[in-house]
């Protein structure tokens, strides 16, 4: 039966790098259903598009992410940071998107917002409710050797994504009729070919785990060496342990509609391919929207 314009959902957008750009697909196609989105938690790349979203700046922030080349996004990673916590501090690519964005206080949104991130030190969920708007999603997408730890309110947090892969519990808080969450881990596209973890880098020396050798060996030429395992190990961990955690929280807690995104989409750090990740977002989501009945 066609949902009425007036029925409210919650949103749970999940965590999974470049892939979670596919979410905007996802809340266009939401919204052209005619559905109300009444609340919104997300975790790492999740809590990026979630909370631009509740910004009310989806758009903007799209034609921003579609415009952005392999280049430009290599050179926001210009702040290395390792020995610090992390490859990267993350000041320039955050300093870039709030530009497009802004930087409200997630209290003033006009969608209530939740970003999950982890406290490293009580290994415990933290749903950031409150507080500058930039400085959850920093947290939320610390990804752990990556990103350095963010610091808020004396703790030191990371990515979302470690315990809460697929934020649902965050979404209760919402009195919205049905839940709709965005699994980032569905079955690959080409499950008979190589996953993305897999594939051999397209261009043969520029992509983000060749860039980072060099620039590793550039500031700190006794790592450099260790650069490019070190990025396809915490790619694999991180999108193993995650896909892992996501199934337990769909069991646990099943949501009334399940968008799944292949896990084959992209590589976790190809956000230059953002307009075929977002065309992606929409077709797994008209899809599932379809068999349930939107």
């Amino acid at each position: 039966m066609q949902a009425q314009r007036d029925d409210r959902v919650a949103l749970a957008l999940g965590a999974g790098g470049a892939r979670g750009l596919a979410q905007i697909g996802v809340i266009e196609a939401i919204q052209a259903r005619g559905l109300e989105i009444a609340a919104v938690a997300g975790s790492s790349s999740g809590a990026l598009v979630g909370g631009v979203f509740a910004a009310g700046k989806l758009a903007e922030f799209r034609e921003s992410i579609e415009a952005l080349d392999r280049g430009a996004f290599l050179r926001l990673l210009s702040d290395p940071a390792l020995g610090e916590g992390g490859l990267f501090h993350g000041h320039r690519l955050v300093a870039a998107m709030r530009a497009v964005v802004g930087d409200p206080d997630i209290e003033t949104l006009p969608i209530p917002f939740i970003a999950v991130a982890v406290d490293l030190m009580r290994q415990r969920e933290v749903w950031l409710r409150g507080g500058p708007l930039w400085q959850a999603l920093r947290a939320s997408f610390a990804i752990p050797g990556l990103f350095t730890p963010a610091l808020v309110h004396g703790r030191e947090l990371v990515d979302g994504g470690l315990l809460a892969p697929l934020p649902i519990t965050a979404t209760r808080l919402s009195d919205a009729h049905r839940l709709i969450a965005v699994d980032m881990h569905g079955w690959p596209e080409r499950p008979s070919g190589a996953l993305p973890d897999e594939r051999v880098d397209e261009d043969d020396g520029h992509g983000l785990a060749a860039w980072i050798e060099r620039r590793v060996h550039r500031h700190w030429p006794e790592h450099g060496e260790n650069a490019i395992g070190l990025t396809e190990v915490m790619a694999r961990s991180l999108d193993t342990m995650q896909a892992q955690i996501a199934r337990v929280q769909l069991a646990l807690d099943p949501p009334e509609v399940v968008i799944r995104i292949p896990r084959d989409a992209c590589l976790f750090y190809e956000f230059w391919r953002a307009k075929e990740l977002v065309e992606i977002g929409r077709k797994e989501a008209e899809k599932a929207l379809d068999a349930a009945g939107y």
